[in-house]
């Protein structure tokens, strides 16, 4: 009488782990990636809203400096909701300003965008960031 086996050998079960492992071995990358991309997003909108406050300000005092103004001081100079970038001002006068989100933590692990920037004529940097 014929006896027939049941289960899974070593083999097959070696060669499913190894098709598992390369999968992986290409996604994770992938993965990693699109999250930094993704987390990106924090840091535009970290500095869109600073360039809004800033332009509110000049809206009413004519100015990017003046006192009253909290947005032209150390408040924007701060992490961002997710602490990922931290947000600064730098090149500040009465009629011009330029804001840099610049990476924190994991996030430098971003290259070519660890520091994104954006200034009084909308101008925004690196392009390929934006």
């Amino acid at each position: 009488m014929a006896h027939k086996q049941r289960g899974v050998t070593l083999v097959e079960l070696m060669i499913a782990v190894g098709i598992v492992g390369i999968l992986a071995a290409i996604a994770y990358p992938n993965y990693r990636n699109q999250v930094l991309r993704s987390t990106r997003t924090e840091a535009r909108a970290g500095l869109e809203q600073r360039a809004l406050q800033l332009e509110k300000c000049f809206t009413r005092y004519m100015s990017y400096t003046v006192a009253d103004c909290a947005a032209g001081q150390g408040a924007a100079d701060a992490l961002t909701s997710g602490g990922h970038y931290r947000v600064s001002i730098s090149g500040v006068t009465d009629t011009t300003f330029t804001l840099t989100a610049a990476a924190q933590g994991g996030q430098v692990a971003d290259s070519g965008c660890t520091s994104i920037t954006i200034n009084d004529r909308g101008q925004r940097g690196p392009a390929t960031c934006w």
